[in-house]
């Protein structure tokens, strides 16, 4: 008898536990699904229940990455709300939710995100490299006007100026130009801002920075 109620009862914790697993499980799987359709009902009810903002898909992407690289704004905006961020979370590639909010050209959830605490400047590619590649200057504004390296150097030394020169808005190139980016600054590669433009066919700008460069 004894072993039996042993056995009953141990039984009752293995379901139990399976029971917590397959929950834990399929909140797993709703919560990145409602992140990829931008379902800000169905996220916040999870979080409601507990679920961790912080929790990473199979690639190590937090639900905050992706709801800004997806474009899921509303989703990313209740996210970072949630008590718990961590708002300066990374992923393999040392990205940060503020680099890319930056680089979706939103600077109203960068905002949001520096409100947070996301920190401005990092080592290797920051914010601003991402910021100025984007489309918007108003975020490459606010990275400055908050404190962040205007001639920072990316992994292979190139600076802010040069990814707004080939990728960003020329309008950033501008802005920068104008708070005081060194045009002069070789990368790696001996490429200046000047060669950044050109290879984008960007012959106005390259001329402004070479004039710059005087």
């Amino acid at each position: 008898m004894k072993i039996l109620k042993k056995y009953f009862k141990n039984s009752i914790y293995l379901f139990a536990a399976i029971g917590i697993s397959s929950s834990f499980a399929g909140s797993y799987d709703d919560f990145f699904k409602a992140v990829d359709l931008n379902d800000t009902r169905a996220v916040q009810a999870l979080l409601q229940r507990g679920f961790d903002a912080n929790s990473r898909d199979s690639k190590g992407q937090t639900g905050l990455f992706l709801a800004l690289r997806g474009g899921a704004f509303d989703v990313a905006e209740l996210l970072i709300k949630a008590p718990n961020l961590d708002v300066n979370a990374v992923n393999e590639a040392g990205e940060s939710a503020l680099m890319m909010a930056a680089l979706k050209g939103q600077p109203e959830l960068s905002q949001r995100l520096i409100e947070r605490g996301a920190a401005v400047d990092k080592t290797g590619w920051s914010p601003l490299h991402y910021a100025a590649t984007g489309p918007d200057p108003a975020v490459v504004k606010l990275l400055l006007d908050r404190g962040a390296s205007i001639d920072a150097r990316s992994p292979n030394g190139s600076t802010p100026l040069m990814m707004a020169s080939q990728y960003g808005s020329e309008a950033s190139a501008a802005l920068l130009l104008q708070r005081g980016a060194d045009p002069r600054i070789r990368n790696d590669r001996g490429l200046t801002a000047v060669d950044f433009a050109r290879l984008a066919h960007r012959e106005a700008l390259a001329a402004s920075l070479e004039r710059a460069q005087r």
